[in-house]
């Protein structure tokens, strides 16, 4: 049982590889057989030209209350936080209030020499080299989390970099929950309130929120949980959780579905902002890499662009999984930890394929 748990991804591509049902809708729902029932669950969408064509909820948000997850429950989107910022940043851009160039020491006067060539686009494609918060951090539990003001902070004690901007791509928290502060200072407000204001209540997101505990909650609230000697044990928070810009916003199927459409209109940023959140990112040697801001990208074997993102943090396992060309778009949110976040992504194409063949 256990077992089944810890390589759950693999176990449901393997289950539906050997055993797919006819219809093409239930083998979908094979996929999502260990979530369902009286264990911590996941919520699934499928949007096709514009429409959400499938969404189902599976197994529970919470076991305290005997709570089922449905669309419209939310889970912490972890890192699928990210492109939010990103757009945050992008229209402080449109507003002429940043300038992707900026760098880090022109940004904050404080700010050691190292960041001298640490421009906003650097943070944004992970090519600033910044050091990651999370190593300077202790597992102390979550009484004294960090925020992302102490992750600045934690940026500005250090002298240098992994390696000089723009020469390397390496994934980094720090910057993201450093653009969350540069999104305050320029804004004039704080983080969650500019999303709101920007971005969730244009776009009528009116479950979606940037959770700061003791100030704003969360509607229908899907709680993680870890399973731990043999059972499943409430896990919702570590001492990273409180970080906003890199993984601290809350959301659900539905909500996630009116964020999705926006993307293919200039409802909320212009084409050029648009390009650039979906352009892959160079290095300084002109070459490519993965990522846009705050998106990864691929192709997929036919040569179809593909905008994603997963999400991984303390009990949740989330995949946003988009091909623009068709109109076609897998959201999958999960309450539990036991999935490798690849994982996320081979499950999220494992459902395309299966609703593909309808």
């Amino acid at each position: 049982m256990k077992t089944s748990f810890a390589f759950g991804a693999l176990l449901f591509l393997g289950l539906a590889l050997s055993c797919t049902p006819t219809d093409p809708m239930d083998a979908i729902d094979v996929l999502f057989a260990s979530y369902d029932g009286d264990l911590p669950g996941a919520a699934l969408g499928i949007i096709e030209d514009g429409t959400l064509v499938y969404s189902k909820g599976y197994g529970k948000a919470r076991f305290e209350g005997d709570i089922a997850v449905t669309d419209s429950t939310n889970f912490r989107l972890a890192s699928i936080s990210k492109q939010f910022t990103a757009t945050a940043i992008l229209l402080l851009k449109e507003d002429s209030l940043v300038n992707l160039d900026w760098t880090l020491t022109e940004i904050f006067d404080d700010f050691p020499e190292y960041g001298k060539d640490i421009r906003l686009t650097h943070l944004l494609q992970h090519t600033s080299g910044i050091k990651d918060y999370e190593d300077f951090v202790l597992d102390t539990g979550v009484n004294n989390q960090i925020m992302d003001a102490g992750v600045l902070e934690i940026a500005k004690q250090q002298t240098e970099g992994y390696f000089k901007p723009g020469e390397q791509y390496r994934y980094s928290n720090t910057a993201y929950a450093i653009l969350a502060e540069v999104i305050e200072k320029y804004s004039g407000i704080d983080y969650p309130t500019f999303l709101k204001n920007r971005i969730f209540d244009p776009l009528e997101m009116k479950h979606t929120v940037a959770y700061v505990g003791n100030r704003n909650t969360v509607s229908e609230r899907a709680y993680g949980y870890d399973f731990i000697a043999e059972r499943w044990v409430e896990r919702d928070q570590s001492p990273t959780s409180a970080v906003l810009g890199d993984g601290g916003i809350y959301s659900n199927v539905r909500d996630l579905y009116k964020w999705d459409q926006s993307l293919y209109t200039t409802a909320l940023l212009s084409r050029e902002s648009l390009d650039l959140l979906f352009g892959y990112g160079k290095l300084n040697s002109g070459e490519e890499i993965d990522y846009g801001f705050g998106w990864h990208l691929k192709k997929t074997p036919q040569g179809e662009q593909v905008v994603y993102h997963t999400g991984s943090t303390t009990s949740f396992r989330n995949a946003f999984y988009r091909i623009p060309s068709k109109k076609l778009s897998v959201i999958i949110l999960t309450n539990r930890n036991q999935v490798p976040e690849e994982g996320m992504t081979l499950w999220a194409e494992k459902v395309i394929e299966l609703y593909t063949k309808r």
